[in-house]
């Protein structure tokens, strides 16, 4: 693949990554803002501590500017480094067309960037979590997004080398295994935290996590539903034409018979 081409695909993957972020920023503000506010009201309902200070950031501009601000820019990010995996992918990791190899990549970057970590270090909303672990927390949240990352392009690679000796379908499963066996250990030996105290609602919590993983599924399946499409009308330009072609002439053909 040559310059122009790889060019062409981080311009596509950066407006695909544009658009998914459009369609999260949605679900976001209206699944997700009305769970923050809520769980926001129940920490300023049990807080005695008043300083009396100034927001810096006013709560409506957090959920509206900062919002939009924040996941967009994160879409044309994220979109511009999947469109790269993908310049790289694309022949490497089985007979597939671009829209298949778009779809696998938001699949596998979806699972890997953000289920997985999310399955060991949840999201909390305002009101859960101990201040003083949050700087320990988050460090940990990346390194398990770094570690899932790297486990799954192990996998990728494990199962490339299996492919010849076991058979696509039994290398995919052994490499699939092997990547759930060594998360499954990070698991047991990565700290956890549960600092979600008694009295904050169960259902307000379940809710808060849904939507963020709402968010993240929304922005994954958009970009590769666009970016496929993107990269089949770049990569293999007249294909649905000439199918659309085929069976007009196959139709055509019966009717005369």
């Amino acid at each position: 693949m040559n310059s122009i081409s790889v060019r062409a695909l981080l311009v596509r993957g950066m407006l695909a990554g544009l658009a998914a972020g459009v369609l999260a920023l949605l679900v976001a503000y209206f699944l997700g803002e009305s769970r923050v506010d809520a769980a926001i009201a129940l920490e300023e309902a049990h807080s005695h501590h008043h300083d009396g200070g100034e927001e810096l950031v006013s709560r409506t501009m957090q959920s509206t500017a900062g919002l939009a601000t924040g996941v967009l820019v994160f879409g044309v990010a994220v979109g511009g480094i999947a469109a790269l995996v993908f310049c790289y992918a694309l022949g490497r990791i089985g007979r597939f067309g671009p829209r298949a190899t778009a779809a696998l990549i938001a699949g596998a970057a979806l699972l890997a960037v953000y289920v997985v970590p999310f399955l060991k270090y949840p999201a909390n909303p305002p009101a859960v979590g101990n201040p003083d672990t949050i700087g320990r927390r988050t460090a940990l949240f990346f390194l398990m997004v770094a570690l899932s990352v790297l486990l799954a392009v192990a996998a990728v690679i494990l199962g490339r080398r299996l492919a010849p000796r076991l058979g696509n379908w039994n290398a995919t499963v052994a490499a699939s295994a092997a990547y759930v066996l060594v998360i499954g250990v990070s698991y047991v030996f990565l700290p956890s935290y549960n600092e979600v105290g008694k009295d904050f609602p169960a259902a307000l919590l379940w809710e808060f996590r849904l939507s963020t993983l709402a968010v993240q599924a929304t922005l994954w399946t958009t970009f590769g539903l666009v970016f496929g499409a993107l990269t089949e009308r770049l990569l293999a330009p007249g294909t649905g034409t000439v199918a659309a072609g085929k069976s007009a002439a196959n139709r055509a053909a019966a009717a005369a018979g």
